[in-house]
């Protein structure tokens, strides 16, 4: 009998420590802050909290002043696909190998953990609602489309009026294509019909639910698709921008006589069919997709809020790549301009750096991989090439890295060629096919619209000098001579690529 009774002391005495250990590991887990990715789709800097004199963005600037914002953040390829592939795999474009849209970095390097895998491996709850990986806009929304299965426990795509009723209303240059050309409507639906105000009712739920069992920290991606073309949004956000009001660049013949013709090469012929009707329509309805996915915003903040889960919460809002609205004679993206290259950026992590500062330092997309596993005490994988922004995000004036590198091709085959810009705080230098197709430089403290090239000017033979050691130093490669290519394989930035 006694023997019995110890034995029996003994496993409630095992449970109970079990118990203990059971509730210490939950409150471990609920001490891990929870991350909330939102990226929108071809958004620049038109906000507010970027100091932008007409676009309304109240949400978006509340979550500036909560956290850091990024003066000056990059792209590392201004197009959706090898964005977004870079960002997520923490790997420049050429080692991913993806250097144009629809390709999926598991064809290329598929032993490479993505940032949501890496968390889901750390025990994060890992969902993705709307388009983090690339996707054919708008055919492909309410879709998985380029999705990367591996990254997620959950994906929601819900598909709205935009894409499934109105397409039929939307002007758009080209007939019957809206994803690829400038298109754009004042919606008569409400928020909650389109596509991005249903994505943040997914959001909402999904909150709802982790808020309910916190026994597992989250990592909630939300990409909203609004303002990539076709701008389409509720009719009440285009008042708020009268067309006569809309900024519209006319004079830029002048401007394009001292840029190689790479450096324009991202021009298209449909282009020149607007007139300056057509191209205020555009901007307004631009700016009003911005307020509208602004709003959408608002909602997921604010749901974070109510569930009192702030205070714990990572929030990272930033876009894929930027986008032109008629500078330089150029629309959309794909240039080694500021407009298309520089992306928002703002971190607001609690307990974790400053809040309402803004970090001057150039930085790029490729950079919040291994700050968010550092911030969440996840393991990173061992071959990422961006750099940790905990020592920014905690004093805004170190300087980390001081330079990010943007790059993309031109050409097809035989006639592609590759183009590199370093940004540093105060310029900005670009070579195209390494600079025997031209080279160009910008000094961005007194030339900020980069509207006078300066590779011509004798007495700025050093600077130029200094710049590409930098860059060539930074990219890891010798530029080709003209004609050839590099060869896209893993390994061209990280020899140790596939070790992750």
């Amino acid at each position: 009998m006694k023997r019995v009774k110890h034995s029996r002391a003994m496993t409630f005495s095992l449970v109970v420590f079990l118990m203990g250990l059971a509730a210490s590991f939950c409150r471990a887990e609920e001490s891990r802050p929870n991350v909330l990715f939102i990226i929108s789709d071809d958004l620049n800097n038109s906000l507010g909290c970027y100091d932008h004199p007409l676009v309304t963005s109240p949400h978006i600037d509340r979550l500036a002043a909560r956290g850091v914002r990024f003066e000056r953040a990059y792209c590392q390829y201004p197009l959706c696909g090898p964005s977004r592939n870079s960002l997520l795999t923490g790997l420049y474009p050429n080692s991913t190998g993806i250097l144009q849209n629809s390709q999926i970095f598991r064809q290329t390097i598929p032993q490479q953990l993505s940032l949501p895998h890496a968390f889901r491996k750390a025990g994060y709850f890992a969902a993705r609602i709307g388009k983090l990986y690339h996707y054919n806009v708008p055919k492909s929304i309410g879709t998985n489309g380029h999705d990367d299965p591996g990254s997620w426990e959950l994906e929601l795509n819900p598909a709205g009026c935009d894409r499934l009723i109105e397409e039929p209303d939307i002007f758009t240059l080209r007939p019957n294509n809206f994803g690829g050309t400038l298109s754009w409507y004042a919606s008569p639906r409400g928020d909650l019909e389109h596509t991005d105000g249903m994505l943040a009712s997914d959001a909402e739920w999904v909150l709802e639910r982790c808020a309910r069992d916190r026994s597992r920290p989250f990592f909630l991606a939300v990409g909203f698709y609004r303002p990539h073309t076709p701008y389409v949004a509720p009719k009440n956000y285009f008042q708020g921008y009268p067309l006569e009001r809309m900024p519209v660049i006319n004079e830029f013949e002048n401007d394009q006589k001292d840029i190689p013709a790479p450096g324009l090469g991202s021009h298209k012929k449909e282009h020149e069919l607007l007139n300056d009707r057509l191209r205020r329509e555009a901007i307004q309805a631009y700016y009003a997709s911005i307020s509208f996915m602004d709003a959408q915003v608002g909602r997921i903040l604010e749901k974070l809020k109510e569930l009192e889960l702030t205070d714990n919460t990572i929030v990272v809002f930033t876009s894929d790549h930027g986008y032109h609205l008629g500078e330089h004679g150029l629309w959309q993206k794909m240039s080694l301009f500021e407009e298309s290259a520089r992306v928002p950026l703002i971190v607001a992590a609690p307990n974790q750096g400053k809040q309402g500062v803004v970090a001057k330092t150039p930085v790029g997309l490729i950079d919040l991989y291994p700050t968010l596993c550092d911030l969440c005490g996840v393991e990173a994988p061992g071959n990422l090439q961006g750099q940790n922004l905990r020592p920014i995000l905690q004093d805004p004036t170190e300087s980390g890295r001081g330079w990010a590198i943007s790059e993309v091709t031109r050409g097809r085959g035989d006639n592609r060629i590759f183009g590199y810009s370093i940004r540093t705080p105060d310029w900005r230098y670009t070579e195209w096919d390494g600079g025997n197709k031209g080279v160009e430089l910008y000094d961005h403290r007194n030339d900020p619209r980069e509207l006078t090239n300066l590779s011509e000017k004798p007495d700025q033979v050093v600077r130029m000098q200094d710049l590409s050691k930098t860059l060539h130093d930074a990219v890891g490669q010798t530029f080709p001579d003209s004609g050839e290519i590099p060869e896209l394989r893993p390994g061209t930035w990280a020899p140790n690529l596939t070790d992750p």
